[in-house]
């Protein structure tokens, strides 16, 4: 039984100093690995500086640290928000973001131990051959350290923005994937198709540290259908106090059953867990966890308060209640 920390709020104590009879089979063997969304969007960064915020998070004892993605964003959200109820993006248009890739290039920089990744970058707005020789880079910066989300996206004025057709997208970001994988051997093969044209003896070098994960973001059938057909993973995300456990694990199921109607081994496929307004609300999040881990989640990422200097606090909150008896 975990002793009682000062940093360790007290609201973990009660979840986390249950007796073993009374926490589920499944829930004795799962831990919950421990992320958290470097900020790389908003004032933070500029104040300061993505380095800072890497090396804080990485001595709070996060297991890994996430950037998420825009490019441009028009002056009024009207594309349909996927991931709110209503379909409306709640945050400002005008907030700065740095570019993810470069934001993790500064982070491995920064720091010796955390997993690097994206929750998620949007793969058709970019080339996939300049892509692909980017993470290459960030990963043997890294030691080997890079986990890549990705997604299709679904602001369409940034497509229209970095001439890039919405209506492919989908299409798009699996051909990327492909075109990227291959660049990563080095010999990239020669490809002709609708959207890409790969010239024969073509050398993309030097190759990553290692082999690099795939997760899919998305709850659409097909992102769940691609997450399971040619990715390593899932990356999910639901808002602190709103979790659904049930519909995780329903949506995970699609998943995995896509994976074992493809051939590929569903015991490996990965569920990571975005939680976004989670920095005030890790009393909501830590009596989550055990459901969340119930349904499949291996790991999530949450916003840590930075308003306050105690991080390791926060982390050490969660990892209370994350680690398995």
């Amino acid at each position: 039984m975990p002793a009682k920390n000062s940093l360790v709020p007290s609201f973990v104590h009660s979840a986390s100093e249950r007796t073993l009879d009374e926490r589920p089979e499944s829930w004795l063997t799962r831990r919950v690995r421990v992320g958290a969304k470097l900020p790389n969007n908003g004032p933070l960064p500029l104040e300061r500086g993505i380095p800072a915020l890497a090396r804080a998070l990485e001595d709070a004892g996060v297991d890994s640290i996430w950037v998420s993605d825009h490019v441009v964003l028009p002056r009024t959200m009207d594309s349909p928000y996927p991931f709110a109820a209503d379909g409306r993006a709640d945050w400002p248009s005008d907030m700065p973001y740095l570019e993810p890739l470069i934001a993790l290039a500064l982070a491995a920089a920064a720091t010796e131990r955390v997993q690097i990744g994206t929750a998620v970058l949007v793969l058709p707005l970019r080339n996939p051959v300049m892509f692909a020789k980017q993470c290459a880079s960030i990963d043997i910066a890294s030691g080997g350290r890079l986990e890549l989300g990705l997604g299709a996206g679904w602001l369409e004025r940034e497509f229209d923005a970095l001439a890039a057709p919405f209506a492919r997208r989908g299409a798009r970001l699996g051909e990327w994937i492909e075109i990227a994988r291959d660049c990563w051997t080095g010999r990239p093969t020669a490809r002709t198709s609708r959207d890409y044209t790969l010239p024969p003896e073509i050398l993309c070098l030097p190759t990553p540290a290692h082999e690099i994960p795939i997760l899919i973001g998305g709850h659409s059938p097909p992102a769940l259908i691609r997450a399971g057909t040619i990715a390593d993973g899932w990356l999910a995300q639901q808002t602190a106090g709103e979790f659904d456990p049930a519909k995780l694990a329903g949506e995970r199921a699609i998943a995995v059953d896509a994976a074992r109607d493809a051939g590929r081994p569903a015991e490996r496929l990965r569920t990571v867990l975005r939680i976004v307004g989670s920095a005030k609300r890790f009393d909501v999040v830590a009596d989550a966890l055990p459901s969340l881990g119930e349904a499949g989640v291996d790991e999530v990422i949450v916003d840590l308060d930075w308003e306050t200097d105690d991080q390791a606090g926060q982390v050490a909150a969660l990892r209370a209640v994350a680690v398995s008896a």
